[in-house]
């Protein structure tokens, strides 16, 4: 057992896959086992988890600084990115970094039967080229190499030109300190940095564009009372973003609603200097430049890794690590050694 910022980790020595799997806290695995618990034994009711779904809500708008009553809930970033996607005109252009998860890009091109055309351009470059799109999608933090968007740049272009901007957090909530309240949308899944269990994803809508969207998912969640929206016509949709709402994936919350509170109690910028001090540190050791990311990508082995005890990933021909509150120079030696 770690422990590292106040909790226990039950993560192993090597362990370097967050932007894939976050390893929970130990109190965040033990939630979700009490709540298995009380499935296999028949005393779990559907009520018992309004509570913990509003935590989770609450939470990650505190890690982004918004308001919980800005924030949609759902179960993977593409399926949210669905409801920004589907309110998009016919023929609109979005514009995308070049080689952007595709979690990001796929919703978008979906679309093109109706003329919806998406176009890629240098990660550093999109401030430049805002103007003419109808929309900028792009993650703050890039899933292949952990490239950092200009946030600051992003937001100053996207207001001179009035283009709507969506934000994937997925690869920064957790360890990058944020204040995302000025962008029209923002996403993140929560089974990486945010230590959840994989079924748990949100989606903040900003005030000015709550009505673009199109709740393709509705269903009685998304109601302004749920539990009086379970049965017949009309839809009587929630006046705010919980129009959005996926009924949310239980278990997925009762996790998220003990971890996500909990990195929103610590003190981030404290956590991005370890998580950003450990990967910097990494790549001035293999002759790489520092780039103040907690993702680092690099020409590497993949099997020689492995069998050393690292637990990485491979993506866009590298090999990726990432370093979370978890992790220690231990981890960071066994990647050397191995490399060596």
């Amino acid at each position: 057992m770690r422990t590292a910022f106040g909790a226990g980790f039950d993560v192993p020595d090597g362990y370097l896959n967050t932007p894939s799997i976050g390893v929970p806290p130990a109190p965040v695995a033990d939630a979700v086992a009490a709540a298995v618990e009380d499935w296999r034994r028949g005393a779990a009711t559907p009520g018992d988890f309004d509570e913990p779904v509003a935590r989770s809500r609450q939470a990650f708008g505190d890690l982004i600084g918004v308001p919980a009553e800005r924030v949609a809930i759902g179960a993977a970033v593409s399926q949210l990115l669905g409801v920004v996607a589907s309110g998009l005109p016919d023929g609109a252009k979005v514009l995308v970094a070049e080689g952007e998860f595709t979690s990001v890009t796929f919703p978008f091109a979906a679309h093109a039967h109706r003329g919806v055309t998406v176009t890629e351009a240098p990660l550093a470059q999109l401030p430049e080229r805002v103007a003419g799109y109808d929309l900028v999608a792009v993650s703050v933090v890039q899933s292949a190499d952990g490239a950092q968007l200009d946030l600051d740049a992003l937001r100053a272009a996207s207001e001179a030109a009035g283009v709507p901007v969506m934000l994937d957090a997925t690869q920064a909530v957790g360890w990058l300190p944020l204040r995302l309240d000025w962008a029209d949308w923002v996403v993140a899944a929560g089974y990486k940095w945010l230590m959840s269990p994989r079924g748990a994803a949100w989606l903040a809508v900003h005030p000015r564009v709550l009505d673009r969207g199109v709740p393709v998912a509705a269903g009685w969640y998304a109601g302004e009372d749920p539990w009086q929206a379970l049965y017949g016509l009309p839809a009587r949709l929630a006046g705010s973003a919980r129009r959005y709402d996926l009924s949310p994936v239980w278990l997925a919350h009762v996790g998220a609603a003990v971890a996500l509170p909990y990195l929103a109690s610590l003190d981030l910028e404290s956590v991005r200097e370890h998580c950003v001090g450990l990967a910097d540190t990494l790549r001035v050791r293999l002759g790489l430049p520092e780039a103040g990311s907690a993702i680092v990508s690099f020409d590497g082995d993949a099997e020689r890794l492995r069998a050393a005890g690292v637990v990485a990933s491979a993506r866009a021909g590298k090999v990726r690590v990432g370093f979370h509150l978890y992790n220690t120079t231990d981890d960071l030696d066994l990647v050397l050694k191995a490399v060596r």
